[in-house]
């Protein structure tokens, strides 16, 4: 039997030779007092909830964290999700697989992006800000990280090049914006558009699963920047012997700092300075729209004109393409 994929799957059907990467696992307990599993599945198109019932903990134990798994069961809509009902599995060897069919990847050319995203960066004209992202720049290992890491784990741009493209649509945003608004500067904010993630290409693992290194779950990507900020500083004064200008830095690591908006969402300040809340809120809305998009391509449930309610967008989304031609 061929690959099925999971944005393929409909409820109703038997699959008896399936292979999935495991995302995530946890062992809960029914109302009853039962054992059963919950469990996240993923291949390049998406993630599928997995649930096994009456449960063991050998099997529980038996199921790879961040590796692969073969599967027997089926496949049903439970609140409007699609679902897969475990019944038997084997654990895989990653060498039995083919990887490029489960980790997804972005549909644009990386190079491409990349040369695009230096483009941009050569457009700012201060020479100090200028100076200190070439640094970034011309970090060989850093910016081969860049280029492959997802933007995230689940939430928005979850794949490889992720990273890359939502930074290139920022800047691209960005640069159009901002010239509209005299008293904001567009080279405070196009490098703290550049900046601002660029903590993830440390924070997310992304060999055979997406999860948090080590030091992304100890420090998080914001703290991870705002080290390098300081570390990229202080060697390009080392090597040009002038001190770098510190209220620029501290401007820089202000903008890393606030651009989640909110201390509830993880950022240590709220923005304090007109550059900061423009990172933000290009952030968040480049985030939520290709969000958006995937949630609604990621729905097969052609019976319905609204997704299953989202927790990262809070709400239920209206499918229908209303400017649509009509049969």
């Amino acid at each position: 039997m061929s690959r099925r994929f999971i944005t393929e799957l409909t409820p109703g059907e038997r699959l008896d030779d399936q292979t999935f990467l495991v995302s995530s696992k946890d062992l809960r307990t029914t109302t009853q007092g039962s054992l059963y599993i919950h469990a996240v599945f993923t291949d390049r198109t998406g993630q599928l909830v997995a649930r096994a019932w009456s449960a063991s903990e050998a099997m529980y134990h038996a199921i790879p964290t961040g590796g692969f798994i073969n599967v027997k069961g089926r496949t049903e809509s439970y609140k409007g999700n699609l679902q897969f009902i475990i019944e038997a599995i084997r654990p895989l060897d990653a060498g039995e697989v083919d990887l490029a069919d489960f980790l997804p990847r972005t549909k644009r050319d990386v190079d491409e992006m990349f040369s695009r995203v230096k483009a941009i960066v050569a457009e700012i004209r201060d020479p100090n800000v200028t100076a200190l992202l070439n640094e970034f720049l011309n970090d060989r290992e850093l910016m081969d990280m860049f280029k492959k890491a997802p933007a995230a784990r689940e939430m928005h741009h979850a794949y490889i090049g992720g990273l890359l493209e939502h930074t290139l649509n920022l800047l691209e945003v960005g640069r159009l914006v901002i010239p509209r608004y005299p008293r904001v500067s567009t080279d405070l904010v196009l490098a703290g558009l550049f900046l601002h993630d660029l903590g993830k290409s440390a924070e997310l693992g992304f060999s055979t699963n997406f999860e948090y290194t080590d030091q992304g779950q100890l420090l998080g990507h914001i703290s991870i920047c705002i080290n390098w900020i300081e570390s990229k500083a202080a060697s390009l004064a080392e090597r040009t012997g002038t001190p770098f200008p510190e209220e620029i830095k501290w401007t820089l690591q202000h903008i890393v700092l606030s651009h989640h908006g909110r201390t509830e969402f993880g950022s240590p300040k709220v923005p304090a300075i007109p550059e900061a809340f423009a990172v933000h809120y290009l952030d968040n809305l480049d985030a939520k729209l290709e969000m958006s998009a995937a949630v609604i391509d990621g729905d097969n449930d052609g019976s319905r004109d609204w997704t299953a309610f989202h927790r990262g967008l809070e709400t239920r989304l209206y499918k229908r393409d209303v400017l649509a031609p009509k049969d």
